[in-house]
């Protein structure tokens, strides 16, 4: 058999053409270069050690001369992980989720304010806390709510109540971290859909107020329903991250009080992996972990395809 095979030259000539517009456009390929290095070394390269979750991993021996164990860790996790981790994760990520309406109904309020030096201002003010770190932020909550001397235990005894210990009290700890965030990140989240209302057409609202439609009903039939494949989108993506509580801010908040509502997924691969070297059971919750998220945000998102037409693929 011939192995000399002529390229077609139809296919030859799209590939000069590819090569050509790469060089024409380098500049825009070399600003895409670190992103695209940052994302396959911190987010891809990181899979290679994935397998560490099926072996007896030995520092000694490294990952490739470790013990194949199979789902040794995975039926250990069942067996042995404390039910109230798993609970204290859904608990406060469902929490999270019923706060989300609160970014979209700021954003429509704030659509309806026509002092535009006003609407900036406060928009400017609302995002301002997102860039607040998460040491900085439990700080700020240490400082008002400790039970000693914190600005709101001040207001409870000036009212003629006895003070709180907030901080070390298991049943308030994730009204704290979810309130908290909403203040954090409700001006943050608010940007996409106030730029989704910014495309709202001004003839449909004219036409809302001819029909007779006071300000309220223009918001409902026109604006809501304008945002709403944005919101789903959002909410999908949400969804998909319902077992994944963010670990930095839950370990700062920790107290040994309030361990029975702060010990969630995060904090108990930490424990697991960094502070008793359990590395390989470690991997494994944190695989597990992944792939329920994966496997929610797959299901949501096969429901609101069905449902409501809108979708992340």
């Amino acid at each position: 058999m011939d192995m000399n095979v002529p390229q077609d030259p139809a296919l030859k000539s799209k590939k000069k053409r590819s090569l050509k517009r790469v060089f024409a456009n380098w500049q825009a390929y070399l600003l895409i270069l670190p992103a695209l290095l940052t994302t396959g070394i911190f987010h891809y390269y990181p899979f290679y050690g994935i397998q560490i979750a099926f072996k007896n991993f030995k520092n000694s021996r490294g990952i490739w001369g470790s013990a194949w164990v199979g789902l040794k860790h995975f039926k250990n996790m069942i067996d042995t992980m404390d039910i109230s981790v798993i609970w204290n994760t859904l608990s406060i990520s469902l929490y999270s989720i019923a706060v989300f309406p609160c970014a979209v109904i700021f954003a429509l309020m704030l659509n309806e304010v026509r002092n535009m030096k006003f609407k900036k201002t406060v928009q400017m003010v609302s995002y301002a806390p997102h860039f607040i770190s998460s040491v900085v932020l439990v700080s700020m909550i240490q400082c008002f709510f400790q039970r000693s001397n914190g600005l709101v235990n001040n207001v409870i005894e000036l009212c003629g109540a006895e003070r709180i210990d907030f901080l070390n009290i298991p049943q308030y700890f994730a009204s704290m971290y979810v309130w908290s965030g909403v203040w954090q990140n409700v001006g943050w989240d608010a940007i996409v859909y106030i730029a989704a209302l910014a495309g709202v057409s001004s003839d449909q609202i004219e036409a809302a107020k001819i029909d007779g439609a006071n300000r309220l009903q223009v918001v409902w039939h026109v604006n809501v329903p304008h945002i709403l494949p944005t919101v789903v989108t959002l909410l999908i993506m949400r969804t998909g991250s319902v077992l994944s509580v963010g670990f930095e801010k839950i370990f700062l908040m920790q107290t040994p009080l309030n361990l029975e509502a702060s010990r969630v997924l995060s904090t108990y691969v930490y424990e697991m992996g960094i502070q008793k070297g359990r590395l390989d059971y470690a991997t494994a919750v944190g695989l597990f972990n992944n792939l329920v998220n994966v496997a929610i945000l797959l299901i949501v998102n096969t429901v609101s395809k069905k449902l409501s037409e809108t979708s992340l693929f």
